[in-house]
């Protein structure tokens, strides 16, 4: 009896034991009796679970933090990400249905010849027109739903067969759109078929060359400046230039004046520095203004379709409110300069002049009056003579 009772002790411990150990861990059992540890749910840290560590943000990126113990992942947004999202839903250029014109030009001939035969089988055929064919007379005896379906039905192939008839031109492009869906481009040329159904845009793809006005930028410093600049620019891809924006040479041009305001408030108008020596990149700077615009709008055109070559300012002037006072603000740094030149050579050649005579001995020891009166005497020398 005790050995039973023993034995009934230890069974128990080891089923506590276990009930415990389960309790440790609870688990919760959805629908579909998977279990998920709880433990799990709150765990914030991807190396708590072993998770592979979350990519690195992008610069530029805002991060918005999840909620402690829910699990929730952090979710990253940036100011590119809204227009990359609007970039993907647009859809990019595809071949659009269109067949042969001659094809059509042909199935509109036979419509109408079989028009033309059935009137004359019905008995209905014009008296010219068929002594002129050399057709024998057939009597009108009235005409059936099967001589009116035909009649109807030869009839509409013949008109969409002609309607749909349309001539493609070197460098345009159709976009098609089927009730607002796009359904494709075509950039063939000569006679084109096309289903009338389709509405149809036509796009200037060729190589163009926009001269711009004078349009209002400032330099680091503020000063108001007018540019005039010279784009290159083409439609690379129809669909996004048509249906990704409303107007397309109005994003460029928008495009334009924001590359101009990033690039040109990173430099100066001028480098006159405290020494006037005019050195350091400026505005001024065709080349590397010129590549740092193309790059940036090139590449922020590219989401509307637009493929952009080159972006070169062609004219860099101060704006007309601010015109004269920097003309004099220049005018005066580089008389400032040359002043500063021209008494550092002058400096330079009366000390040169004094070593020369002392160590030839053309002139004895000088007490300091001396020596101050000969340097005064030669540098009024040097600059009188310049």
């Amino acid at each position: 009896m005790s050995e039973a009772t023993g034995r009934m002790s230890e069974a128990t411990g080891k089923g506590t034991g276990a009930v415990g150990a389960a309790s440790r861990h609870p688990v919760i059992r959805n629908e579909a009796t998977t279990e998920i540890p709880v433990h799990l749910l709150f765990r914030d840290e991807a190396g708590d679970t072993g998770e592979t560590p979350v990519t690195p943000v992008a610069p530029g990126a805002t991060v918005v933090g999840r909620r402690q113990g829910t699990g929730e992942q952090r979710r990253v947004s940036g100011p590119g990400s809204r227009a990359a999202r609007a970039a993907d839903r647009t859809p990019a250029e595809r071949p659009g249905p269109a067949g042969p014109g001659w094809a059509a030009v042909g199935v509109g001939l036979a419509a109408a010849a079989g028009c033309a035969a059935l009137l004359w089988w019905v008995g209905l055929a014009p008296g010219p027109v068929r002594v002129a064919l050399g057709l024998p007379p057939r009597t009108y005896d009235g005409m059936g739903v099967g001589d009116w379906g035909a009649l109807f039905a030869l009839a509409a192939v013949g008109l969409c067969a002609v309607g749909g008839l349309t001539r493609g031109k070197e460098g345009h492009a159709l976009v098609l759109t089927l009730f607002g869906a796009y359904r494709g481009s075509v950039r063939r040329t000569g006679l084109v078929w096309l289903s009338p159904l389709l509405v149809r845009r036509r796009v200037d793809v060729t190589l163009k060359h926009w001269r711009s006005e004078p349009l209002p930028v400032a330099d680091r410093g503020g000063i108001p400046l007018r540019v005039v600049v010279l784009v290159v620019w083409r439609v690379a891809d129809t669909a996004r230039a048509t249906l990704g924006v409303s107007d397309h040479a109005g994003h460029l041009r928008g495009q334009v004046e924001a590359g101009l305001a990033r690039v040109f408030s990173q430099l100066p108008a001028d480098a006159l520095g405290a020494g006037g020596s005019g050195e350091g990149r400026t505005v001024r700077d065709a080349a590397a203004v010129g590549d740092a615009l193309t790059r940036q709008v090139a590449a922020r055109a590219a989401a509307a379709g637009i493929e952009v070559f080159s972006v070169q300012p062609l004219r860099v002037e101060y704006a007309p409110e601010v015109a004269g006072a920097m003309r004099r603000r220049r005018f005066a740094a580089l008389d400032a300069a040359d002043r500063e030149r021209a008494l550092t050579t002058a400096v330079d050649a009366v000390e040169d002049t004094v070593r020369r005579l002392t160590v030839r001995g053309l002139v004895g020891e000088l007490d300091d009056y001396e020596r101050r009166s000969l340097v005064r005497e030669l540098t009024v020398a040097y600059l009188g003579g310049r």
